[in-house]
């Protein structure tokens, strides 16, 4: 299946569900505890971030390019 027909049919999941009813959208609280309770779930032998330090930083780099748009700033000088 090529890239643009998966992200159509992944939208469409999406957009059945009213901006009123998406409730980590509206309430970061009870995502941050969502997301902390699926961890919990997961044994401290399997959580792949936590024995892997480079794995972890590899994937934080691969999200900091994807939300930026693969772009990477200069660092700022101080003025």
């Amino acid at each position: 299946m090529d890239q643009a027909k998966q992200r159509e049919i992944a939208s469409k999941g999406g957009q059945s569900v009213p901006n009123e009813k998406r409730s980590f959208s509206r309430d970061r609280t009870l995502a941050a505890a969502a997301g902390r309770k699926g961890g919990q779930s997961v044994s401290p032998e399997s959580r792949s971030f936590s024995q892997n330090r480079e794995l972890a930083a590899q994937a934080g780099r691969k999200g900091g390019q994807s939300s930026h748009g693969g772009k990477v700033e200069p660092p700022r000088s101080p003025s």
